[in-house]
């Protein structure tokens, strides 16, 4: 493949004119994120028909025609959701298709993060040379060994696209994936819910609906603050000290002076819209308050979770796909909380597509209602496994 570095804006002009020329495109990207908000963009690593473009960021600043050349193809990459999140964060703007070699992996029995490397190696039967995970690549110029690593991370997308879709098509489960990755390309999976950006700090469990006001307020501040500054959450105010505003419950900017991690720079910064955030949160109706969030599971209910988390794992056995790709525990959580009285609210609860309904709405809710249980057969003949077996007739409501 030709090797193309591009630095310059009539540089990318011509890139964007070829990639309208194809129907799909092999992506990469490289970023770092540790002190910023958002990911910063390094490196833009592209496939276009038999020619590998890497697009530099820190030189090209206007990437938007990029952005918009990409919307209307096939964007084909491993493990996709952190690039695609940096044309959302970034862009505002997302492709249209989305071919993510890592989940149709999952869905041909790979396991659910099967590295690049390895996939390479088993589809395309080469070994990638791997020595740059941890390059700064803020460095210029690229050296030959970075520009290798960046190649190969993008060169054998479109072969092993091609490879897993015709085992897609072979075990029927083309519509599956199709499904899941509709899912990537969805902007508003990339989006930060600023409603319930306080149910992520340490100590909200144990907060009453008033205390919950005031730290949403002064999340939804922090939120603001980090990202018209471009920097880590902590960097604001650290998540200890988000619990100790709303115990202080400060009314001045100087009695902030109370947090000892809360800088005099931060309080003299910002210290005034803490302050206001806070009013904010103490002057909410009590009927607009956040609702406490469910506590963990106690005893029966972490046991019902780990019932159905059972049967779960030994269907997604019998169907030869990762358990984590059937269905999360946290949606199990779910079912267990709320306690789905049909097939379909238990298929609402695990938030499941189509695929996933057919595949586990019913069983999970065969046993959650009573009327099947689990038992493990074959154990004399050295091949134990789950099953599900008829309960008798109680109604549904078999006795403990």
């Amino acid at each position: 493949m030709n090797v193309t570095v591009i630095e310059d804006e009539p540089a990318l002009f011509a890139l964007c004119e070829r990639i309208a020329s194809v129907e799909r495109v092999a992506l990469d990207t490289e970023f770092h994120n540790e002190r910023s908000y958002a990911a910063r963009l390094m490196v833009v690593q592209l496939v276009v028909g038999d020619e590998v473009a890497l697009v530099d960021p820190l030189r090209v600043k206007a990437l938007e025609p990029l952005a918009l050349a990409l919307q209307e193809k096939t964007i084909v990459g491993h493990a996709l959701q952190s690039d695609l999140k940096i044309f959302a964060d970034r862009f505002d703007r997302l492709p249209y298709r989305a071919f993510d070699t890592q989940l149709a992996a999952a869905f041909c029995g790979y396991g659910m993060a099967i590295s690049l490397a390895d996939l390479v190696s088993d589809l395309v039967g080469i070994r990638l040379r791997k020595s740059q995970t941890v390059s700064d690549w803020s460095t210029r110029p690229l050296s030959a060994q970075q520009i290798d690593y960046l190649v190969d991370d993008v060169r054998h997308l479109i072969p092993m696209q091609d490879a897993l879709t015709a085992r897609l098509e072979r075990s029927g489960r083309l519509p599956w994936f199709e499904s899941d990755a509709r899912l990537l390309v969805d902007i508003a999976r990339y989006r930060t819910d600023p409603e319930r950006l306080y149910l992520r700090i340490p100590g909200a469990m144990r907060m009453n609906r008033r205390e919950l006001g005031v730290l949403r307020e002064v999340a939804i501040l922090r939120d603001a603050l980090a990202r018209e500054r471009d920097v880590p959450l902590k960097y604001i105010i650290p998540d200890d000290v988000m619990a100790g505003i709303v115990s202080l419950r400060p009314g001045s900017r100087d009695e902030l002076a109370q947090l000892r991690r809360l800088d005099a720079g931060a309080r003299k910064a910002y210290g005034d819209r803490i302050v206001t955030a806070v009013a904010a949160g103490l002057a909410v109706p009590e009927d607009e308050l956040p609702r406490k969030p469910p506590r963990p599971a106690g005893g029966d209910r972490e046991a019902i979770v780990s019932a159905l988390a059972v049967l779960a794992n030994a269907l997604a056995t019998e169907h030869e796909l990762p358990p984590g790709l059937v269905v999360t525990r946290a949606a199990l959580e779910r079912v267990a909380r709320d306690v789905p009285s049909t097939a379909g609210d238990l298929a609402v609860a695990l938030d499941a597509g189509e695929w996933r309904a057919s595949l586990v709405a019913e069983p999970l809710f065969a046993l959650l209602s009573g009327s099947v249980a689990l038992t493990i057969a074959g154990a004399a003949r050295g091949t134990p496994h789950v099953v599900r077996v008829a309960t008798p007739a109680t109604g549904g409501d078999p006795q403990g």
